[in-house]
């Protein structure tokens, strides 16, 4: 049921009031959220999220053009309702820290890098770093890592590199869901009609060539320990984990890439059905959702703008046969 203390001007008519306050009941209802939960705002729950994407070196640098980050993983995120700030490779571990200090999460995106020695590792490294510190101390930070920054994840926590070749470098597949993924804190609240579609439809995009095969995680008692495999995919030879999460730590990582079903357009593989639009914006919804329990910020909003990834003007690079539609360009 829905009430008001709130006092109305005279200028508006009461039985007009009441008609949309009915209104808004009846959306609640239908919605199935409770009434009382509306108009409260949760003093812990940072409703201006800024997420760090991890920027990575060109194979082949310009002047002024030294790495990049696509464009589709700012859109999903923003569509999620949350901001963005590019996180730069090469910098000081302070200059990290202070970032680190500022942002309420970091997604380390798909590529191609080293995953040892380039420089995204050695900023993943960091943050991945900085992440376990202040979770193990109540201070919730998210870490999401999508194709290379899945595997980025397994070398940081195994210490080693577990991956081998499979052959998984251009098709969408339906996830095979592992038990652990209904209670799981990715996928637990995910409508049903989206779980089934990701089990059934081919709406997860593989394009790597490297993957963790199940052989390969559970010998590694770190990845066992540490990561709960919510589900897996095979090859036709190897099966290997497409999505984990974290035990203790809000970390989560997938070999698949949710961003391309609604903002890339290069490959024919990638779907674009309803179904896979929606598995991308309830992916990103949870990552979001995840940073918005940080409470971390910038000293001011005017530093907080001066680090948004608006300061940087994507380009098309869709012609000249990337498989990102736009990418951001950095010195």
């Amino acid at each position: 049921m829905c009430s008001s203390s709130q006092s109305y001007t005279s200028g508006q008519p009461p039985s007009r009031i009441m008609r949309v306050l009915s209104l808004a009941c009846l959306l609640i209802a239908l919605s199935g959220i409770p009434a009382a939960v509306v108009p409260q705002n949760d003093k812990k729950r940072n409703d201006r999220p800024i997420i760090g994407i991890l920027a990575q070196e060109l194979k082949y640098p310009e002047p002024k053009r030294n790495s990049y980050i696509a464009a589709s993983y700012v859109k999903t995120l923003e569509a999620a309702g949350a901001r963005v700030v590019p996180v730069m490779v090469n910098r000081t571990e302070e200059e990290y820290r202070h970032l680190f200090n500022s942002i309420n999460g970091i997604l380390l995106p798909g590529g191609a890098a080293n995953l040892m020695t380039s420089g995204y590792a050695k900023a993943a490294h960091i943050f991945y770093k900085f992440a376990l510190e202040a979770n193990s101390q109540g201070d919730y930070f998210p870490v999401w890592g999508t194709c290379l920054g899945f595997e980025q994840l397994l070398v940081i926590t195994s210490g080693e590199t577990l991956l081998c070749r499979t052959n998984t470098s251009g098709v969408s597949l339906p996830l095979e869901f592992t038990q652990d993924a209904a209670e799981s804190k990715l996928f637990k609240d995910f409508p049903p009609e989206v779980m089934t579609a990701l089990a059934t439809e081919n709406i997860t995009v593989n394009f790597h060539k490297w993957s963790i095969s199940m052989e390969n995680f559970t010998k590694s008692e770190e990845l066992r320990n540490f990561y709960k495999i919510l589900s897996t995919n095979t090859d036709g030879n190897i099966e290997f984990i497409s999505t984990m999460e974290a035990y203790d730590y809000p970390i989560y990582g997938v070999q698949w890439h949710p961003e391309k079903n609604a903002f890339e357009w290069s490959q024919t593989y990638y779907p674009h059905t309803p179904s896979a639009i929606k598995t991308t914006f309830y992916m990103a919804d949870f990552f979001v959702n995840e940073a918005k329990k940080n409470l971390h910020s910038f000293a001011s909003e005017e530093e907080a703008l001066k680090h948004l990834i608006q300061n940087h003007n994507p380009d098309f690079s869709g012609g000249d046969g990337s498989s990102f539609l736009q990418k951001y360009y950095f010195e």
